[in-house]
Protein backbone atom coordinates (compact mmCIF):
# COMPACT_ATOMS: atom_id res chain seq x y z
CA UNK A 1 0.00 0.00 0.00
CA UNK A 2 1.27 3.36 -0.98
CA UNK A 3 2.30 5.87 1.93
CA UNK A 4 0.24 8.98 2.80
CA UNK A 5 1.81 11.81 1.11
CA UNK A 6 -0.22 14.03 3.90
CA UNK A 7 -2.03 13.10 6.90
CA UNK A 8 -5.31 13.84 4.92
CA UNK A 9 -4.66 10.45 2.33
CA UNK A 10 -3.99 8.68 6.14
CA UNK A 11 -7.10 9.61 7.72
CA UNK A 12 -8.96 8.76 4.79
CA UNK A 13 -7.52 5.82 4.53
CA UNK A 14 -8.65 4.46 8.11
CA UNK A 15 -12.39 6.22 7.42
CA UNK A 16 -13.21 3.69 4.62
CA UNK A 17 -11.41 0.27 6.12
CA UNK A 18 -12.96 0.43 9.17
CA UNK A 19 -16.33 2.34 8.69
CA UNK A 20 -18.56 0.69 11.25
CA UNK A 21 -15.54 0.08 14.09
CA UNK A 22 -15.74 2.89 16.70
CA UNK A 23 -12.99 5.43 16.77
CA UNK A 24 -13.57 7.51 19.63
CA UNK A 25 -15.58 7.13 22.70
CA UNK A 26 -15.86 10.65 24.69
CA UNK A 27 -16.23 9.37 28.82
CA UNK A 28 -18.71 11.98 30.38
CA UNK A 29 -19.27 11.80 34.49
CA UNK A 30 -22.07 11.80 35.89
CA UNK A 31 -22.70 13.55 39.16
CA UNK A 32 -22.47 10.02 41.05
CA UNK A 33 -18.89 9.55 39.51
CA UNK A 34 -20.25 7.03 37.10
CA UNK A 35 -18.89 7.33 33.82
CA UNK A 36 -20.67 7.18 30.78
CA UNK A 37 -19.73 7.63 26.70
CA UNK A 38 -21.29 8.60 23.61
CA UNK A 39 -18.93 6.03 21.03
CA UNK A 40 -18.14 7.77 17.24
CA UNK A 41 -17.51 5.21 14.43
CA UNK A 42 -15.12 5.93 11.61
CA UNK A 43 -17.45 5.94 9.09
CA UNK A 44 -19.88 8.45 11.23
CA UNK A 45 -16.34 10.52 11.34
CA UNK A 46 -16.08 10.74 7.86
CA UNK A 47 -19.37 11.57 7.01
CA UNK A 48 -19.35 14.80 9.69
CA UNK A 49 -15.99 15.61 8.85
CA UNK A 50 -16.40 15.54 4.56
CA UNK A 51 -19.77 17.10 4.67
CA UNK A 52 -18.27 20.62 7.17
CA UNK A 53 -14.86 19.82 4.64
CA UNK A 54 -17.38 20.75 1.19
CA UNK A 55 -18.89 23.51 3.31
CA UNK A 56 -15.40 25.17 4.16
CA UNK A 57 -14.71 24.33 0.13
CA UNK A 58 -17.66 26.14 -0.84
CA UNK A 59 -16.44 29.47 1.04
CA UNK A 60 -12.74 29.39 -0.25
CA UNK A 61 -11.43 28.67 2.75
CA UNK A 62 -8.10 26.50 0.95
CA UNK A 63 -4.91 27.48 3.47
CA UNK A 64 -7.32 29.73 5.58
CA UNK A 65 -6.87 29.70 9.17
CA UNK A 66 -10.06 28.39 10.73
CA UNK A 67 -10.29 28.71 14.65
CA UNK A 68 -11.63 25.65 16.66
CA UNK A 69 -13.40 26.71 19.76
CA UNK A 70 -15.51 23.33 20.79
CA UNK A 71 -15.80 21.40 24.45
CA UNK A 72 -17.27 18.93 22.82
CA UNK A 73 -14.75 16.16 21.87
CA UNK A 74 -16.87 14.59 18.55
CA UNK A 75 -17.63 18.19 17.34
CA UNK A 76 -14.10 18.99 18.09
CA UNK A 77 -12.51 16.12 16.10
CA UNK A 78 -14.55 16.80 13.13
CA UNK A 79 -13.79 20.08 12.82
CA UNK A 80 -10.31 19.00 13.15
CA UNK A 81 -11.02 17.06 10.11
CA UNK A 82 -13.01 18.67 8.27
CA UNK A 83 -10.32 21.93 8.37
CA UNK A 84 -7.60 19.22 6.94
CA UNK A 85 -10.34 17.83 4.34
CA UNK A 86 -10.99 21.21 2.82
CA UNK A 87 -7.12 22.37 2.92
CA UNK A 88 -7.63 24.88 5.56
CA UNK A 89 -5.35 25.15 8.37
CA UNK A 90 -7.09 24.33 11.92
CA UNK A 91 -6.14 26.63 14.69
CA UNK A 92 -6.92 24.64 18.04
CA UNK A 93 -7.77 26.76 21.02
CA UNK A 94 -9.73 27.07 24.36
CA UNK A 95 -13.45 28.09 24.38
CA UNK A 96 -13.30 31.96 25.64
CA UNK A 97 -15.17 31.46 28.82
CA UNK A 98 -14.00 31.47 32.52
CA UNK A 99 -11.01 33.10 33.54
CA UNK A 100 -10.08 36.69 32.00
CA UNK A 101 -6.72 35.28 30.74
CA UNK A 102 -8.05 32.24 29.08
CA UNK A 103 -10.67 34.80 27.03
CA UNK A 104 -7.47 36.97 26.30
CA UNK A 105 -5.57 34.12 25.32
CA UNK A 106 -8.28 33.22 22.53
CA UNK A 107 -8.64 36.93 21.12
CA UNK A 108 -4.96 37.00 20.80
CA UNK A 109 -4.73 34.19 18.80
CA UNK A 110 -7.36 35.65 16.76
CA UNK A 111 -5.73 38.27 16.03
CA UNK A 112 -2.09 36.72 15.49
CA UNK A 113 -3.52 34.02 13.68
CA UNK A 114 -5.24 36.32 11.21
CA UNK A 115 -8.28 33.66 11.45
CA UNK A 116 -11.23 33.76 8.98
CA UNK A 117 -13.81 31.46 10.69
CA UNK A 118 -14.27 29.91 13.85
CA UNK A 119 -15.71 26.58 14.57
CA UNK A 120 -17.65 26.30 17.86
CA UNK A 121 -20.90 25.07 19.48
CA UNK A 122 -24.22 26.36 20.41
CA UNK A 123 -23.06 26.81 24.29
CA UNK A 124 -20.23 29.12 23.51
CA UNK A 125 -21.51 30.52 20.06
CA UNK A 126 -22.77 33.67 22.32
CA UNK A 127 -19.29 34.58 23.63
CA UNK A 128 -17.43 33.80 20.37
CA UNK A 129 -19.55 36.58 18.85
CA UNK A 130 -19.08 38.85 21.54
CA UNK A 131 -15.27 38.30 21.55
CA UNK A 132 -15.12 38.88 17.95
CA UNK A 133 -16.99 41.86 18.15
CA UNK A 134 -14.55 43.16 21.36
CA UNK A 135 -11.76 42.79 19.33
CA UNK A 136 -12.84 43.99 16.30
CA UNK A 137 -13.02 41.00 14.15
CA UNK A 138 -17.16 40.84 13.70
CA UNK A 139 -16.26 39.91 10.40
CA UNK A 140 -15.07 36.45 11.13
CA UNK A 141 -17.68 33.69 10.11
CA UNK A 142 -18.62 31.73 13.28
CA UNK A 143 -20.26 28.85 12.89
CA UNK A 144 -21.97 26.70 15.57
CA UNK A 145 -21.07 23.42 14.14
CA UNK A 146 -24.39 21.47 16.41
CA UNK A 147 -26.41 23.57 14.26
CA UNK A 148 -28.05 22.76 10.95
CA UNK A 149 -26.05 25.49 8.86
CA UNK A 150 -23.48 22.50 7.37
CA UNK A 151 -26.20 19.94 6.03
CA UNK A 152 -26.87 17.83 3.33
CA UNK A 153 -27.60 20.06 0.82
CA UNK A 154 -24.03 21.66 0.48
CA UNK A 155 -21.68 20.66 -2.46
CA UNK A 156 -19.68 17.52 -2.56
CA UNK A 157 -16.36 17.79 -0.89
CA UNK A 158 -12.92 17.44 -3.63
CA UNK A 159 -9.70 16.08 -2.85
CA UNK A 160 -7.47 19.55 -1.61
CA UNK A 161 -4.57 18.71 -3.39
CA UNK A 162 -1.77 18.51 -0.46
CA UNK A 163 1.37 18.49 -0.15
CA UNK A 164 3.57 17.21 2.65
CA UNK A 165 5.21 20.59 3.51
CA UNK A 166 1.74 22.47 3.50
CA UNK A 167 0.70 23.54 6.93
CA UNK A 168 -1.96 21.14 8.73
CA UNK A 169 -2.48 23.34 11.83
CA UNK A 170 -1.31 25.80 14.11
CA UNK A 171 -0.30 24.66 17.53
CA UNK A 172 -0.44 27.82 19.90
CA UNK A 173 2.39 27.26 22.77
CA UNK A 174 1.38 27.64 26.27
CA UNK A 175 3.46 30.04 27.04
CA UNK A 176 2.71 34.07 27.32
CA UNK A 177 -0.71 34.80 27.20
CA UNK A 178 0.13 38.45 25.79
CA UNK A 179 2.23 37.00 22.92
CA UNK A 180 0.93 33.80 21.90
CA UNK A 181 2.75 31.73 19.39
CA UNK A 182 1.19 29.70 16.70
CA UNK A 183 3.53 26.63 15.81
CA UNK A 184 3.18 25.64 11.91
CA UNK A 185 2.55 21.90 11.78
CA UNK A 186 3.09 20.49 8.64
CA UNK A 187 1.65 17.22 7.56
CA UNK A 188 5.32 15.89 6.88
CA UNK A 189 5.86 16.78 10.25
CA UNK A 190 2.39 14.92 11.42
CA UNK A 191 3.01 11.85 9.52
CA UNK A 192 6.71 11.31 10.58
CA UNK A 193 6.03 12.17 14.21
CA UNK A 194 3.23 9.65 14.33
CA UNK A 195 5.55 7.14 12.99
CA UNK A 196 8.18 8.09 16.30
CA UNK A 197 5.29 7.92 18.78
CA UNK A 198 4.18 4.14 16.89
CA UNK A 199 7.95 3.26 16.87
CA UNK A 200 8.60 4.49 20.42
CA UNK A 201 5.56 3.10 22.32
CA UNK A 202 5.11 0.04 20.28
CA UNK A 203 1.67 0.83 19.83
CA UNK A 204 -0.47 -1.13 17.35
CA UNK A 205 -4.40 -0.87 15.75
CA UNK A 206 -5.10 -3.08 18.88
CA UNK A 207 -4.47 -0.43 21.26
CA UNK A 208 -6.49 1.49 23.07
CA UNK A 209 -5.22 5.15 23.20
CA UNK A 210 -6.54 7.80 25.74
CA UNK A 211 -6.27 10.33 28.50
CA UNK A 212 -7.56 13.85 30.20
CA UNK A 213 -5.72 16.22 28.11
CA UNK A 214 -7.46 19.10 26.23
CA UNK A 215 -6.77 19.09 22.36
CA UNK A 216 -5.17 22.28 22.44
CA UNK A 217 -2.61 20.63 24.02
CA UNK A 218 0.17 19.42 22.01
CA UNK A 219 0.14 16.05 24.11
CA UNK A 220 -3.62 15.82 23.83
CA UNK A 221 -4.20 16.60 20.49
CA UNK A 222 -0.96 14.95 18.52
CA UNK A 223 -1.03 12.12 21.52
CA UNK A 224 -4.43 11.37 22.25
CA UNK A 225 -6.81 12.67 19.62
CA UNK A 226 -4.54 11.56 16.39
CA UNK A 227 -2.53 8.28 17.53
CA UNK A 228 -5.76 6.45 17.16
CA UNK A 229 -6.40 7.82 14.38
CA UNK A 230 -3.18 6.90 12.61
CA UNK A 231 -3.70 3.58 14.05
CA UNK A 232 -6.73 2.50 13.01
CA UNK A 233 -7.91 1.92 16.61
CA UNK A 234 -9.97 3.45 19.63
CA UNK A 235 -9.52 6.47 21.27
CA UNK A 236 -11.10 7.14 24.64
CA UNK A 237 -11.33 11.03 25.94
CA UNK A 238 -12.63 12.68 28.98
CA UNK A 239 -12.52 16.41 29.70
CA UNK A 240 -9.89 18.12 31.40
CA UNK A 241 -12.51 19.66 34.17
CA UNK A 242 -13.75 16.08 34.90
CA UNK A 243 -10.17 14.87 35.62
CA UNK A 244 -9.65 17.80 37.95
CA UNK A 245 -12.41 17.84 39.76
CA UNK A 246 -12.18 13.94 40.43
CA UNK A 247 -8.92 12.07 39.19
CA UNK A 248 -10.14 9.15 40.40
CA UNK A 249 -12.22 9.31 37.03
CA UNK A 250 -9.36 9.46 35.15
CA UNK A 251 -8.33 5.86 36.76
CA UNK A 252 -11.89 4.63 36.38
CA UNK A 253 -12.03 5.16 33.03
CA UNK A 254 -8.83 3.56 32.01
CA UNK A 255 -10.03 0.36 33.81
CA UNK A 256 -13.82 0.68 32.00
CA UNK A 257 -12.30 1.19 29.06
CA UNK A 258 -9.40 -0.93 28.66
CA UNK A 259 -7.16 1.92 28.08
CA UNK A 260 -4.07 0.73 27.25
CA UNK A 261 -1.57 3.54 26.45
CA UNK A 262 -1.68 7.24 27.36
CA UNK A 263 -0.87 9.84 30.06
CA UNK A 264 -0.29 12.78 31.04
CA UNK A 265 2.16 15.49 32.84
CA UNK A 266 3.95 14.53 36.07
CA UNK A 267 1.41 16.87 38.27
CA UNK A 268 -1.66 14.37 36.83
CA UNK A 269 0.14 10.99 38.89
CA UNK A 270 0.89 13.69 41.64
CA UNK A 271 -2.72 14.20 41.90
CA UNK A 272 -4.12 11.01 42.16
CA UNK A 273 -1.44 9.58 44.71
CA UNK A 274 -2.92 12.94 46.62
CA UNK A 275 -6.50 12.75 45.97
CA UNK A 276 -7.65 8.99 45.37
CA UNK A 277 -9.07 7.46 48.68
CA UNK A 278 -8.91 4.05 49.89
CA UNK A 279 -12.57 3.08 49.08
CA UNK A 280 -11.75 4.55 45.09
CA UNK A 281 -9.03 2.80 44.84
CA UNK A 282 -11.28 -0.14 46.11
CA UNK A 283 -12.49 -2.55 42.68
CA UNK A 284 -9.95 -1.22 40.63
CA UNK A 285 -7.63 -2.44 37.85
CA UNK A 286 -5.40 -0.94 36.29
CA UNK A 287 -3.47 -4.24 34.91
CA UNK A 288 -3.80 -3.23 31.08
CA UNK A 289 -2.50 0.08 31.44
CA UNK A 290 1.08 -1.05 29.86
CA UNK A 291 1.92 2.02 28.69
CA UNK A 292 1.32 4.88 31.13
CA UNK A 293 3.30 8.35 29.71
CA UNK A 294 4.82 10.79 31.76
CA UNK A 295 5.66 13.91 29.91
CA UNK A 296 4.84 17.21 28.92
CA UNK A 297 6.81 18.71 32.29
CA UNK A 298 9.72 17.45 34.48
CA UNK A 299 9.50 13.43 35.58
CA UNK A 300 10.09 12.75 39.17
CA UNK A 301 10.91 9.68 40.14
CA UNK A 302 9.25 10.44 43.56
CA UNK A 303 6.26 10.40 42.33
CA UNK A 304 6.37 7.31 40.11
CA UNK A 305 7.47 5.54 43.00
CA UNK A 306 4.70 6.81 45.04
CA UNK A 307 1.86 5.95 42.48
CA UNK A 308 3.29 2.67 41.70
CA UNK A 309 3.40 1.67 45.39
CA UNK A 310 -0.39 3.46 45.85
CA UNK A 311 -1.73 1.79 42.91
CA UNK A 312 0.35 -1.42 42.94
CA UNK A 313 -2.84 -2.85 44.93
CA UNK A 314 -5.05 -2.14 41.54
CA UNK A 315 -2.21 -4.23 39.39
CA UNK A 316 -0.31 -0.93 38.09
CA UNK A 317 3.18 -1.82 37.85
CA UNK A 318 6.07 0.79 37.58
CA UNK A 319 7.67 -0.53 34.83
CA UNK A 320 4.48 0.10 32.89
CA UNK A 321 5.74 4.20 33.03
CA UNK A 322 7.05 5.59 30.01
CA UNK A 323 8.79 8.72 30.63
CA UNK A 324 9.21 11.24 27.45
CA UNK A 325 10.44 14.56 26.28
CA UNK A 326 8.89 16.08 23.82
CA UNK A 327 7.70 19.91 22.58
CA UNK A 328 5.28 21.24 20.07
CA UNK A 329 7.88 22.78 17.98
CA UNK A 330 8.77 19.29 17.76
CA UNK A 331 4.98 18.60 17.28
CA UNK A 332 4.79 16.25 19.90
CA UNK A 333 7.47 13.40 20.72
CA UNK A 334 11.42 13.86 20.57
CA UNK A 335 12.52 10.75 22.66
CA UNK A 336 11.09 7.75 24.64
CA UNK A 337 11.92 4.47 26.40
CA UNK A 338 11.00 0.91 25.21
CA UNK A 339 7.67 0.18 26.53
CA UNK A 340 7.20 -2.24 29.60
CA UNK A 341 11.36 -1.74 30.78
CA UNK A 342 12.26 0.42 33.58
CA UNK A 343 13.28 4.46 32.75
CA UNK A 344 16.88 4.54 33.87
CA UNK A 345 17.57 6.66 36.94
CA UNK A 346 20.55 8.72 37.95
CA UNK A 347 21.05 10.10 41.20
CA UNK A 348 23.71 13.02 40.69
CA UNK A 349 25.71 15.26 43.23
CA UNK A 350 23.86 18.32 42.59
CA UNK A 351 26.83 21.18 43.30
CA UNK A 352 28.04 19.06 39.77
CA UNK A 353 24.90 19.67 38.42
CA UNK A 354 24.80 23.75 39.19
CA UNK A 355 28.39 23.25 37.29
CA UNK A 356 26.35 21.93 34.35
CA UNK A 357 28.08 18.89 34.60
CA UNK A 358 26.76 15.00 35.46
CA UNK A 359 28.54 13.47 38.87
CA UNK A 360 27.79 10.73 40.76
CA UNK A 361 26.16 11.31 44.59
CA UNK A 362 28.77 12.03 47.37
CA UNK A 363 27.50 10.16 50.60
CA UNK A 364 26.31 13.12 53.08
CA UNK A 365 26.12 15.79 50.34
CA UNK A 366 22.69 16.98 48.52
CA UNK A 367 21.92 15.32 45.66
CA UNK A 368 19.16 15.15 42.86
CA UNK A 369 17.30 12.22 40.81
CA UNK A 370 17.15 12.29 37.34
CA UNK A 371 14.88 10.33 35.36
CA UNK A 372 15.89 9.24 31.78
CA UNK A 373 13.46 10.73 29.05
CA UNK A 374 14.76 7.54 26.64
CA UNK A 375 16.88 7.74 23.40
CA UNK A 376 15.81 9.79 20.24
CA UNK A 377 12.70 8.89 17.94
CA UNK A 378 13.04 9.71 14.33
CA UNK A 379 15.12 12.28 14.65
CA UNK A 380 18.49 13.58 16.17
CA UNK A 381 19.23 14.87 19.70
CA UNK A 382 22.53 17.07 20.37
CA UNK A 383 23.38 18.89 23.45
CA UNK A 384 25.10 22.07 23.05
CA UNK A 385 26.33 24.68 24.67
CA UNK A 386 23.62 27.74 24.75
CA UNK A 387 27.03 30.72 24.08
CA UNK A 388 29.46 29.08 21.73
CA UNK A 389 26.89 26.98 19.91
CA UNK A 390 30.01 24.03 20.70
CA UNK A 391 28.48 20.51 20.68
CA UNK A 392 29.09 18.87 24.43
CA UNK A 393 30.49 15.59 25.29
CA UNK A 394 28.18 12.91 27.07
CA UNK A 395 28.09 13.94 30.67
CA UNK A 396 27.89 17.97 30.43
CA UNK A 397 24.73 19.49 30.76
CA UNK A 398 23.81 21.84 27.80
CA UNK A 399 20.58 22.85 25.45
CA UNK A 400 18.88 20.43 24.14
CA UNK A 401 19.21 20.81 20.16
CA UNK A 402 17.04 18.70 17.54
CA UNK A 403 16.62 17.96 14.01
CA UNK A 404 13.99 15.66 11.90
CA UNK A 405 10.68 15.56 10.37
CA UNK A 406 9.08 16.22 13.04
CA UNK A 407 10.57 19.53 13.93
CA UNK A 408 8.33 22.10 12.48
CA UNK A 409 8.42 24.66 10.50
CA UNK A 410 7.94 27.38 12.19
CA UNK A 411 5.99 29.70 14.38
CA UNK A 412 3.51 32.00 12.61
CA UNK A 413 4.18 35.08 10.91
CA UNK A 414 7.42 35.31 13.57
CA UNK A 415 10.38 35.42 11.01
CA UNK A 416 12.84 37.02 13.47
CA UNK A 417 12.01 34.24 16.40
CA UNK A 418 12.33 31.33 13.01
CA UNK A 419 15.98 32.55 12.56
CA UNK A 420 16.82 31.86 16.29
CA UNK A 421 15.09 28.88 17.30
CA UNK A 422 14.00 27.20 14.20
CA UNK A 423 17.74 27.59 12.19
CA UNK A 424 19.97 27.00 14.89
CA UNK A 425 23.54 26.37 13.18
CA UNK A 426 26.54 25.21 15.20
CA UNK A 427 30.22 26.11 16.01
CA UNK A 428 30.99 23.67 13.22
CA UNK A 429 28.85 24.91 10.91
CA UNK A 430 25.73 21.67 10.96
CA UNK A 431 22.47 24.02 10.46
CA UNK A 432 19.10 23.21 10.45
CA UNK A 433 18.91 22.38 14.43
CA UNK A 434 15.69 23.77 16.54
CA UNK A 435 16.63 24.90 19.92
CA UNK A 436 14.67 23.98 22.64
CA UNK A 437 15.19 26.03 25.43
CA UNK A 438 15.78 23.16 27.46
CA UNK A 439 18.82 21.96 29.49
CA UNK A 440 19.95 17.99 29.06
CA UNK A 441 22.33 15.67 29.22
CA UNK A 442 22.94 12.61 27.55
CA UNK A 443 24.25 9.63 29.09
CA UNK A 444 24.78 6.20 27.74
CA UNK A 445 22.79 7.67 24.69
CA UNK A 446 19.78 8.51 26.58
CA UNK A 447 18.70 11.97 27.25
CA UNK A 448 18.00 13.36 30.83
CA UNK A 449 16.01 16.38 30.75
CA UNK A 450 17.24 18.97 33.87
CA UNK A 451 15.38 21.90 33.57
CA UNK A 452 15.00 24.94 31.30
CA UNK A 453 17.60 27.53 30.24
CA UNK A 454 15.28 30.82 30.73
CA UNK A 455 14.28 29.01 34.16
CA UNK A 456 17.79 28.72 35.76
CA UNK A 457 18.37 31.24 38.92
CA UNK A 458 21.93 32.77 38.98
CA UNK A 459 22.33 33.21 42.86
CA UNK A 460 25.48 34.01 44.15
CA UNK A 461 27.33 32.92 41.14
CA UNK A 462 25.89 29.83 41.10
CA UNK A 463 22.90 27.70 38.76
CA UNK A 464 20.02 27.06 41.32
CA UNK A 465 17.06 24.82 39.33
CA UNK A 466 13.74 25.88 40.39
CA UNK A 467 12.39 22.99 40.28
CA UNK A 468 14.94 21.75 43.13
CA UNK A 469 13.88 24.50 45.45
CA UNK A 470 10.32 24.03 45.11
CA UNK A 471 10.79 19.86 45.40
CA UNK A 472 12.37 21.16 48.70
CA UNK A 473 9.78 23.53 49.97
CA UNK A 474 6.97 20.98 49.32
CA UNK A 475 7.99 19.01 52.01
CA UNK A 476 8.11 21.18 54.58
CA UNK A 477 4.48 20.90 55.48
CA UNK A 478 1.66 18.52 54.69
CA UNK A 479 -0.34 21.92 53.94
CA UNK A 480 1.84 22.62 51.06
CA UNK A 481 -0.14 22.49 47.58
CA UNK A 482 2.27 23.87 44.42
CA UNK A 483 5.15 26.35 44.35
CA UNK A 484 6.38 28.49 41.97
CA UNK A 485 10.56 29.96 43.04
CA UNK A 486 12.10 32.06 40.83
CA UNK A 487 14.64 34.99 41.49
CA UNK A 488 14.37 38.42 40.75
CA UNK A 489 17.30 41.69 40.55
CA UNK A 490 17.90 44.70 42.11
CA UNK A 491 21.03 45.14 44.10
CA UNK A 492 21.64 41.64 43.90
CA UNK A 493 19.61 38.26 42.60
CA UNK A 494 17.07 37.32 44.96
CA UNK A 495 15.09 34.24 45.28
CA UNK A 496 11.59 34.76 45.84
CA UNK A 497 9.21 31.26 47.11
CA UNK A 498 5.19 31.47 45.91
CA UNK A 499 3.99 28.35 47.98
CA UNK A 500 0.33 27.60 48.36
CA UNK A 501 -0.86 26.52 51.43
CA UNK A 502 -4.09 24.81 52.14
CA UNK A 503 -5.18 26.12 55.40
CA UNK A 504 -9.62 27.20 56.71
CA UNK A 505 -7.97 30.44 58.31
CA UNK A 506 -5.33 33.09 58.34
CA UNK A 507 -3.62 31.72 61.31
CA UNK A 508 -0.65 34.29 61.60
CA UNK A 509 0.73 32.85 64.20
CA UNK A 510 0.99 29.47 62.01
CA UNK A 511 1.53 31.18 58.84
CA UNK A 512 4.45 33.07 60.09
CA UNK A 513 6.11 29.91 62.01
CA UNK A 514 5.63 28.43 58.07
CA UNK A 515 7.58 31.06 56.19
CA UNK A 516 10.44 30.79 58.80
CA UNK A 517 10.67 26.97 58.03
CA UNK A 518 10.73 27.56 54.17
CA UNK A 519 13.29 30.05 54.72
CA UNK A 520 15.45 27.82 56.94
CA UNK A 521 15.01 24.81 54.52
CA UNK A 522 16.32 26.78 51.74
CA UNK A 523 18.89 28.50 53.14
CA UNK A 524 20.31 24.48 54.65
CA UNK A 525 19.80 22.26 51.36
CA UNK A 526 20.73 25.24 49.11
CA UNK A 527 22.50 27.65 50.76
CA UNK A 528 21.06 30.69 49.71
CA UNK A 529 19.07 33.11 51.50
CA UNK A 530 15.73 32.89 50.53
CA UNK A 531 14.32 36.41 51.80
CA UNK A 532 11.31 36.69 50.27
CA UNK A 533 8.87 33.93 50.65
CA UNK A 534 4.60 34.25 49.78
CA UNK A 535 2.40 32.01 51.20
CA UNK A 536 -0.98 31.99 49.17
CA UNK A 537 -4.21 30.29 48.78
CA UNK A 538 -4.22 27.29 46.73
CA UNK A 539 -4.78 27.53 43.06
CA UNK A 540 -2.75 30.69 43.03
CA UNK A 541 0.28 29.21 41.03
CA UNK A 542 -0.44 29.11 37.75
CA UNK A 543 -0.11 26.50 35.25
CA UNK A 544 -0.88 25.94 31.84
CA UNK A 545 -3.45 23.56 30.96
CA UNK A 546 -1.42 20.56 30.84
CA UNK A 547 -0.15 21.28 34.67
CA UNK A 548 3.33 23.07 33.43
CA UNK A 549 4.37 25.65 35.75
CA UNK A 550 4.32 29.10 34.20
CA UNK A 551 7.51 30.75 36.23
CA UNK A 552 7.77 33.43 33.76
CA UNK A 553 3.88 34.76 34.45
CA UNK A 554 4.42 34.12 38.47
CA UNK A 555 7.46 36.34 38.17
CA UNK A 556 6.00 38.90 36.67
CA UNK A 557 2.50 38.51 38.49
CA UNK A 558 5.37 39.56 41.64
CA UNK A 559 6.78 42.25 40.46
CA UNK A 560 3.64 43.69 39.31
CA UNK A 561 1.90 43.13 42.34
CA UNK A 562 -0.93 40.73 41.30
CA UNK A 563 -0.12 38.46 43.67
CA UNK A 564 -2.63 38.53 46.73
CA UNK A 565 -0.70 36.64 49.82
CA UNK A 566 -1.88 35.15 53.50
CA UNK A 567 1.36 36.21 54.77
CA UNK A 568 4.27 37.21 53.40
CA UNK A 569 8.35 37.68 54.05
CA UNK A 570 10.52 40.20 51.95
CA UNK A 571 13.27 42.40 51.64
CA UNK A 572 13.60 46.09 51.50
CA UNK A 573 14.86 46.02 48.11
CA UNK A 574 12.64 43.46 46.65
CA UNK A 575 9.70 45.74 48.25
CA UNK A 576 10.55 48.48 46.46
CA UNK A 577 10.93 46.68 43.04
CA UNK A 578 7.09 45.24 43.27
CA UNK A 579 5.55 48.60 44.33
CA UNK A 580 7.33 50.54 41.41
CA UNK A 581 6.18 47.65 39.38
CA UNK A 582 2.50 47.96 40.78
CA UNK A 583 2.72 51.48 40.18
CA UNK A 584 3.66 51.14 36.31
CA UNK A 585 0.99 48.56 35.57
CA UNK A 586 -1.91 51.00 37.14
CA UNK A 587 -0.37 53.83 35.40
CA UNK A 588 -0.78 51.77 32.23
CA UNK A 589 -3.83 50.53 32.65
CA UNK A 590 -5.27 54.07 33.53
CA UNK A 591 -3.51 55.34 30.03
CA UNK A 592 -5.60 52.75 28.32
CA UNK A 593 -8.77 53.87 29.63
CA UNK A 594 -8.24 57.37 28.44
CA UNK A 595 -7.12 55.80 25.25
CA UNK A 596 -10.41 53.99 25.20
Amino acid sequence: MAVPENFTELALRRIHERPDATAYQFVRVGRDGRLDADSLSYGDLGTRSLRLAAWLQERGCHGQRVLILHTDGAQFVTSFLGCLFAGAVAVPAPPPSGARQNVERVANIIKDAAVSYVMTDCANASAVSQLLATIGHSDVVCLATDRTAVNDGEPEWHEPGLYPADVAYLQYTSGSVSEPKGVMVTHRNMLANQEAVRQGMRTTADSVVGGWLPFHHDMGLAGHLLHPLWLGGRGVLMPPISFVKRPVSWLRMIDAYGITTGGGPNLGYDLCVRRVTDEQLAGLDLSRWTTAVNGAEPVRAETMDAFAERFAPAGFRRSAFYPCYGLAEATLLVSGGTPGAPALERTVDAADLERHTVGEARSGRPSRTLVSSGIPRGCEVRIVDPESHARLPHGRVGEVWVRGDSVAHGYWNRPLDNAQSFCATMADGTDGFLRTGDLGVLDGGELFVTGRLKDIMIVAGRNLYPQDIERSVQQVSALFGSSAAFSVESDRDHVVVVQEVRTSRNYDTQLASLAADVQQCVAREFEVAAENVLLVRPGTVRRTTSGKLQRRAMRQMFLEGQIQPLHEVVAPEVRKLVEAGADARAGSRRGARERG
